[in-house]
């Protein structure tokens, strides 16, 4: 009698829709994903590979993809041992019932994903990314030090003299972004851009985009030529897409995750005052522009938050979606940043300041009297390690390592006059951190640099020498011992232009002449979006200087020591050698 009540109050409940009938059942032969395979190619048309990739997509969804977590470990060790050169690199994929661990070869860190909990955890983030040569937690030097044969080559790292504070157990919540993993049968699933903005992106500076038709491994550096002032083949292949609006569940997706990405990696948050980016992204009236099914209207709403509050010179819009597509995105209106407006203001002060003086073509190694002038407005590290030994130094000269290479040599040459060096930084707007360190440690003999983790907290004090000299040996040949050295700064003096001058004010080894410098302590993060944009920002690792055993952020740049009140004096190199030769 109970049993045939509790039967008919449920056919009541269901009758009224205030239960719901079970629907395993229904639903068992109806998979959650549908499954794509597309041509992929790796940063050019050149490099592809022997099969098609699979993506999987939602019926509600068909332009947001979804990728396979046994796949995302199979992309990353392919990528890294092949197109990276990383060999000893491996992901290996390991599945537990509702929990998928991706674990290092070396470290024995893993990245755990929990589709119980809709968490990703990190035991530590920043070990976890350390590539499988590099024995230093976040080191800056892409260089690996040694040849094929095992010989020292070009930079020799020093660990005893390096500090490391590892840092937090990093759990990420995807539901505080309502974003969410699938587990279906014993396949995990994961939005693409996530694993773009929690993995891929980090490891490789690149991320899997997909436009529809293929799928590229791209930085924005990849799809457009900044000599040739135009698309590379792989952007044109890019763009060659129709542009589309966007689904409603990429919209709410896409805005979700760009808040998730921009919370872990934007560097300057403390420094802006950001709690998070959803918060800000209300405050500002950016919520429903961003979330728009409409590609056009987001693309803008992101170029005018990053020109307009973000406003720091790392961080820009790059390159419009796909769904965009470049024909819209050109009648786009212009945006005022504040920030590049001053600074190209300096700019074009200190630059045609010196071209008044020195003329256009301003030689990268001049001496005036006992003076030695070293000028050069980017740091450039574009050749391999070995280069420097077996090639005509004269064929490298549009690289900083060669140049001070040269400069090294005519310093110390035989009967050389050269007495004091000056590195002439006031116009140089910063680059490649290698070339930064070779320049530091030719100076200084050691280059020691500082970096913090603003997501994760950890903290690392690294040091390295340099062969200037090309002898294989790191020793006080490779330094300009018994030289006075100086380095003229500006507020063009930014980013590497500005770290260099840091560190030598902390070692007190440099005096320093001009102005105070431009600024930027952040590494320089590419990122991309759901629906397919890139842009960069001032990324989680900021470079410091330690003192007294903290570190301190350079990010409003580093005073000079002698002033210079007018633009003219910094470049009139015989009253410049006078003042110099008079100082103390």
């Amino acid at each position: 009698m109970k049993r045939m009540v509790s039967l008919l109050l449920i056919l009541a409940l269901l009758a009224v829709g205030l239960v719901s009938a079970p629907a395993e059942e229904a639903q068992k032969d109806e998979p959650l994903f549908l499954m794509r395979e597309y041509p992929v190619f790796l940063t050019n048309l050149d490099t592809t590979t022997s099969r098609e990739w699979p993506l999987f997509f939602t019926d509600d969804a068909e332009d947001m993809p979804w990728i396979d977590l046994e796949e995302l470990a199979h992309v990353a060790n392919m990528v890294m041992n092949d197109c990276y050169e990383n060999k000893e690199f491996h992901l290996e994929y390991i599945r537990e019932g509702s929990i998928i661990r991706l674990e290092r070869e070396t470290t024995g860190m893993d990245m755990v994903l929990d589709f119980d909990a809709n968490t990703i955890t990190f035991g530590d983030y920043n070990v976890f990314m350390q590539r499988s040569d590099r024995n230093s937690l976040m080191d800056l030097l892409s260089y690996s030090g040694f040849n094929s044969e095992g010989d020292a080559e070009l930079f020799q790292r020093e660990p005893n003299a390096s500090f490391v504070r590892f840092g937090d157990y990093t759990v990420l919540k995807l539901s505080d972004y309502n974003i969410f993993m699938e587990m279906e049968g014993d396949r995990g699933y994961i939005p693409l851009q996530t694993a773009n903005d929690i993995l891929l992106a980090p490891l490789l500076g690149r991320s899997l985009m997909f436009n529809g038709q293929v799928i590229v491994l791209a930085s924005q550096d990849d799809l457009y030529d900044n000599v040739r002032d135009g698309l590379t083949e792989l952007g044109s292949l890019y763009y060659s897409a129709e542009p589309v609006q966007r689904s409603q569940a990429l919209a709410e997706y896409s805005y979700n995750e760009l808040c998730l990405a921009l919370d872990i990696n934007y560097g300057l948050k403390k420094t802006h005052g950001i709690d998070s980016f959803d918060r800000l992204f209300w405050q500002m009236g950016f919520q429903e522009e961003l979330s728009s099914t409409d590609p056009k209207e987001a693309d803008l709403a992101l170029k005018i938050f990053i020109s307009s509050f973000l406003d720091d010179l790392h961080s820009s819009y790059s390159m419009p979606s796909w769904m965009t597509g470049l024909n819209a995105y050109y009648e786009f209106p212009g945006v005022v940043r504040p920030s590049d407006t001053l600074f190209e203001n300096w700019a074009d002060r200190y630059k045609q300041a010196r071209s008044n003086a020195l003329g256009k073509q301003v030689p990268a190694y001049q001496e005036v009297g006992n003076t030695a002038y070293v000028t050069f407005d980017g740091f450039v590290a574009k050749y391999r390690a070995s280069a420097f030994y077996s090639v005509d130094l004269e064929e490298l000269m549009d690289d900083t390592i060669a140049l001070i290479i040269y400069a090294h040599r005519q310093i110390n040459r035989e009967n050389s006059p050269v007495e004091n060096v000056v590195i002439d930084l006031s116009n140089n707007t910063g680059g490649d951190a290698d070339a930064a360190l070779f320049v530091i440690a030719w100076i200084l003999g050691e280059a020691e640099v500082s970096q913090e983790d603003s997501f994760t907290g950890a903290q690392a004090t690294l040091v390295y020498r340099a062969d200037v000299n090309l002898d294989r040996q790191f020793d006080q040949q490779d330094t300009l011992q018994g030289k006075r050295v100086f380095c003229l700064i500006s507020p063009v003096s930014f980013s590497c232009g500005n770290l260099v001058p840091a560190v030598f004010k902390a070692n007190q080894g440099v005096t320093l002449i001009g102005r105070t410098s431009g600024g930027g302590s952040c590494v320089v993060r590419s990122m991309t979006t759901a629906w397919g944009t890139f842009f960069t920002i001032s990324g989680n690792s900021r470079l410091s200087f330690r003192k007294n055993g903290s570190l301190y952020d350079i990010d409003e740049g580093v005073d000079p020591d002698v002033y210079l009140s007018r633009i003219e004096n910094f470049y009139d190199r015989e009253k410049l050698t006078d003042l110099i030769n008079g100082l103390p």
